[in-house]
């Protein structure tokens, strides 16, 4: 990086210099400087790895690291499908800054720290590890969640889990596909939609043939394949015994087979993605491919539905990195910023958009961070319950605010927002993904009415949870009861109904979620803001409508 280009002053080399321009922001510790993150970590039992996330926090804050996630993005993957004499390779070739990110990531644990060294507070620490790493570099979050997510569908079949979950536990990383004798790492992706039936799994056409024992034969294909140079891949298959139709099953498909025979894993071409450029996701063909399955056969939704639900609690996490890489970047530039005689952050109008931006990206967080709290291995069984309800109905509306929220973020940036040499137009193409990936808006909104069917426990624990702050909020107090009258209905009524309101109950009871956690953590005048904004009378579908009197100066101070 050249003087000049840091906006030094360089004596002849320009027509003018050019002063009102905020400075870099690198080389910054991003969890001292996000202080809410850093009070939440500790407020849901997860301070004893403070040192650890500063550690995080200052590697993802160095000029090093964004310049690695910049790389990344610009320096795209590419297919290599066959080698210089025709035969099969199947191979993607990444960019030396991609494996240098993921690298970071794994070493500090952002991907199974929390099944590989259980402790009270595990899963919040990989949350706040996970949304750090994902904060700066988002497609590597990709294969990291899946890792993580997997172990949980993995973990109670011994003929794959004793081999590989030391493996998925280990904090090396190695990119190439080696013999699984000489490689004491692994990844895991996923291969589950087809094209003939996206999020409707049982629609799918792949066939998987039993050759005894827990091996199956596969034929067909899938959609959408992440992170295709992972070494393992979570699959979905109908499969079959001799004449015996066994259903819907998952199965755990290796690149390598034994010795390094490679499995027929055929990569058709890279997906053209409308967000990041650093992770690749490709069409695969199954042509005799090997797999072995997981749980018991015909039973695969069965099997990856505590998979998902992590998954999902990841897109939860990954929303609220966004948020806080967009309020941060546009915080920054305002505090750096002058117009019109004052520093942007100091006029009343920007400050107001920018106040109401850092309580959204507050709300998300908590929200992520109390997830990950009910998934921890001590976890009572109001707590299992809660998390069947609360994760879809998170996942759902925190998902939804991605967008709109990096978009008014990056409008505070003016010009240079509008510019890829600015991380928040990566950003704003970034966030539609996470409300796309493990199910979009209207298949999360009917698992939120399954959960009610399926478990009404579930009901009643969420019901619970906002009872803790039932009296601190008169309009919150409302909201909620309004919101539990509607899921009792909704919960009773036929399935026509209750579907063309699936939306607006998933959505309210995100809000409740959301406004509860805020009053029990946030200052008591930044929740009654937020609640005010969301739910009260004048609440306005655009940021920077906040009540009268509130100190916008205060919150955006505090982030």
């Amino acid at each position: 990086m050249t003087a000049f280009s840091r906006g030094e002053r360089v004596i002849g080399a320009a027509t003018h210099y050019v002063e009102n321009q905020p400075p870099w922001r690198v080389d910054i510790d991003e969890f001292a400087l996000n202080a809410p993150l850093a009070a939440a970590v500790d407020a849901f039992g997860a301070g004893w790895a403070s040192a650890h996330l500063h550690e995080v926090g200052a590697l993802v804050g160095s000029a090093g690291f964004q310049r690695d996630a910049e790389l990344a993005n610009v320096h795209t993957p590419t297919l290599h499908a066959h080698d210089r004499w025709g035969f099969r390779l199947d191979e993607v070739e990444y960019d030396p800054s991609y494996h240098r990110v993921i690298s970071d990531a794994l070493a500090h644990g952002a991907h199974t720290s929390a099944w590989a060294e259980p402790r009270p507070g595990a899963h919040v620490a990989r949350a706040a590890t996970f949304m750090l790493f994902a904060q700066v570099e988002p497609g590597h979050a990709c294969p990291v969640s899946m890792t993580h997510a997997a172990v949980a569908s993995i973990q109670d079949s011994p003929w794959v889990a004793d081999a590989w979950l030391p493996r998925l536990f280990s904090r090396e990383y190695e990119p190439r596909l080696l013999p699984n004798e000489e490689k004491a790492s692994a990844l895991v992706g996923m291969a589950m939609t087809e094209k003939q039936g996206g999020s409707d799994v049982r629609a799918g056409t792949t066939v998987g043939e039993s050759m005894g024992g827990h091996a199956y034969q596969l034929t067909g294909h899938k959609w959408f394949c992440s992170a295709p140079m992972s070494d393992g891949f979570l699959v979905l298959a109908q499969t079959r015994s001799g004449a015996t139709e066994e259903g819907l099953s998952c199965l755990f498909v290796p690149r390598l087979l034994p010795h390094g025979m490679r499995n027929a894993f055929r990569l058709q071409r890279l997906k053209d993605k409308l967000g990041n450029r650093s992770n690749a996701s490709a069409e695969v063909e199954f042509d005799g491919t090997v797999g072995f399955v997981l749980g018991e056969p015909g039973r695969g939704v069965r099997t990856i539905i505590e998979m998902v639900q992590r998954t999902r609690l990841d897109c939860v996490l990954g929303t609220a990195a966004g948020m806080r890489q967009s309020v941060a970047e546009a915080a920054w530039h305002a505090r750096g910023r002058s117009a019109f005689g004052a520093k942007l952050v100091d006029q009343p109008a920007m400050t107001a958009v920018l106040a109401d931006l850092a309580l959204e990206s507050e709300a998300a967080m908590l929200t992520g961070l109390r997830l990950a709290q009910l998934f921890e291995a001590e976890a009572s069984d109001r707590d299992i319950a809660l998390r069947r309800l609360a994760t879809p109905v998170s996942k759902y509306w925190v998902c939804k605010r991605g967008p709109h929220h990096a978009y008014e973020s990056l409008e505070c940036l003016g010009g240079n927002g509008y510019t890829e040499s600015f991380p928040l137009a990566r950003r704003y193409r970034e966030q539609p993904v996470m409300a796309i990936w493990e199910g979009s808006g209207n298949v999360i909104a009917l698992d939120v009415l399954r959960a009610l069917t399926r478990d009404p426990d579930s009901a009643a624990a969420f019901a619970d949870e906002l009872s803790t702050t039932a009296g601190a909020s008169m309009i919150l107090d409302t909201h909620t009861a309004r919101t539990l009258a509607l899921l009792g209905r909704l919960a009773r009524a036929d399935q026509t109904e209750a579907q063309a309101q699936a939306r607006r109950l998933s959505e309210s009871l995100a809000i409740a979620l959301q406004a509860s956690l805020m009053l029990r953590h946030a200052p008591s005048a930044d929740a009654e803001a937020f609640i005010a904004a969301r739910l009260g009378d004048d609440r306005a579908a655009q940021y920077g409508a906040l009540p009268t009197g509130t100190d916008t100066g205060a919150i955006v101070a505090r982030h």
